[in-house]
């Protein structure tokens, strides 16, 4: 096992953050078979977390949609992909997902354990991912587990019931 250099601008090893297994909800294949979800979205997360833990900041700003839309206990709203990297940098965090918890076909709550480097405890925190075009689109965390799922799939009704008022007029 590594020891992450305390180096703020050193690459963390991504496997140091995989020594506990992920658990999935205990339906996962049969909700993505209804849903129609590839594993392009689950992966695109996954993608997600491996370069944020690596401070990988070329592979983040690929990995991101321009822009894209997160929240957080600073703030809320879009940012382009050099501010996602500059996000990286600046909070130094290491994620651990836990479990992955299918909400639509783009959409999945994702448990996760996270650390910062002023603050070497795991704090248990949840996020909600959207993937778009196999990168993630959005990425809003939330204090738990139950508040993330809450929104999400708030968010997933929203969606579906407004799918209309996207249409152009006319058509």
């Amino acid at each position: 096992s590594s020891t992450p250099n305390k180096n703020a601008n050193s690459r963390r090893d991504p496997t140091e953050l995989r020594k506990r297994p992920v658990s999935r909800t205990r339906c996962d294949s049969h909700i993505l078979a209804n849903m129609g979800t590839t594993a392009e979205t689950e992966e695109a997360i996954v993608r997600w977390h491996e370069v944020v833990n690596a401070t990988d900041l070329d592979a983040a700003r690929r990995a991101v949609t321009d822009p894209i839309v997160v929240s957080g206990p600073k703030g809320a709203g879009p940012i382009s992909p050099d501010g996602f990297a500059d996000w990286i940098m600046r909070s130094g965090i290491a994620l651990r997902p836990r479990s992955y918890h299918p909400i639509s076909a783009r959409v999945f709550v994702v448990e996760q354990d996270a650390r910062w480097p002023k603050n070497t405890a795991w704090t248990r925190l949840a996020t909600m991912f959207r993937v778009t075009d196999v990168r993630v689109s959005a990425a809003l965390r939330f204090a738990d587990l139950h508040s993330a799922l809450e929104f999400a799939y708030l968010y997933r009704e929203l969606a579906t019931t407004d799918a209309d008022a996207l249409m152009p007029a006319g058509v």
